[in-house]
């Protein structure tokens, strides 16, 4: 039954990935800490191998969506570049900082920061372009926050990323685009950390490497690689707007459980 719950998590991680420019993490976190509390965890750790389980899967999301963006000729890669820059500090010192965070205290701050991305998912409040396209210090410094947030939260920054791109004066297929290439070096980087800062933690399950659970990655990573590449496609010919209400609204539900 896990592995089925993790193969199924793989298929919504990958297509909101495409469909968003988000890794999944907002997802696969939840479902994670859920699926950990049922096995019995040690509370104080399950926290940290969700979130550090989530950034690994978002390695083998991104990689997909890249290249179904990268087809359609989307991504301003040489914003990528310069973001990517401060993106692996910021995800580095994200994982140090989450590491540092008491188990439930992080649930706390998950929940919070999951409900104010349904409002404003609900409310499709966004940026106006007001600002042009940034240099190269505005890039990384930008890269440097998404990082260190979306480490804390385990999700590839798509939240974060978006919004930051349109204000910045990008359309939104190229903001959506950017923003998933952006989340492969917060996976890649995060991830490394987390492995790093829960190596050897005692009380982890067999089959972890750190703060990632091998066998979760392997589930997820499998339905992601190939649902994503179809949430890109969509991404580029439908309206997301009742999917992203749905979404909201399933992101408020489980903002409010773990705050509760």
């Amino acid at each position: 039954m896990d592995l089925l719950l993790f193969l199924v998590l793989g298929v919504c991680a990958g297509l909101l990935a495409g469909l968003f420019g988000v890794g999944g993490g907002l997802i696969i976190v939840p479902v994670l800490v859920y699926s950990f509390t049922a096995q019995g965890l040690n509370p104080d750790i399950l926290t940290h191998l969700a979130v550090g389980t989530s950034l690994a899967t978002i390695v083998f999301t991104s990689l997909n969506s890249v290249w179904a963006h990268h087809r359609l000729g989307a991504v301003r890669w040489r914003l990528f570049a310069w973001m990517a820059l401060g993106i692996v500090f910021g995800s580095a010192l994200g994982a140090l900082t989450a590491a540092a965070i008491h188990g439930p205290l992080l649930q706390k701050i998950i929940g919070t920061f999951a409900i104010l991305i349904a409002l404003q998912l609900a409310l499709d409040l966004r940026p106006k372009a007001q600002a042009g396209e940034p240099g190269k210090p505005a890039l990384t410094v930008a890269g440097v926050v998404i990082g260190w947030a979306s480490a804390i939260f385990g999700i590839g920054g798509g939240s974060l990323t978006v919004p930051f791109l349109i204000w910045r004066s990008l359309s939104m297929p190229q903001a959506v685009a950017t923003s998933a290439a952006c989340g492969l070096p917060i996976a890649l980087s995060g991830a490394l950390s987390f492995i790093l800062v829960g190596w050897q933690q005692p009380g982890l399950p067999a089959w972890s490497l750190g703060y990632v659970y091998l066998p979760a990655l392997l589930g997820i990573a499998l339905t992601s690689m190939f649902s994503a590449r179809f949430g890109a496609r969509l991404a580029h010919r439908l309206s997301p707007r009742l999917l992203k209400r749905l979404f909201a609204l399933l992101l408020f539900g489980v903002g409010l459980n773990f705050l509760l």
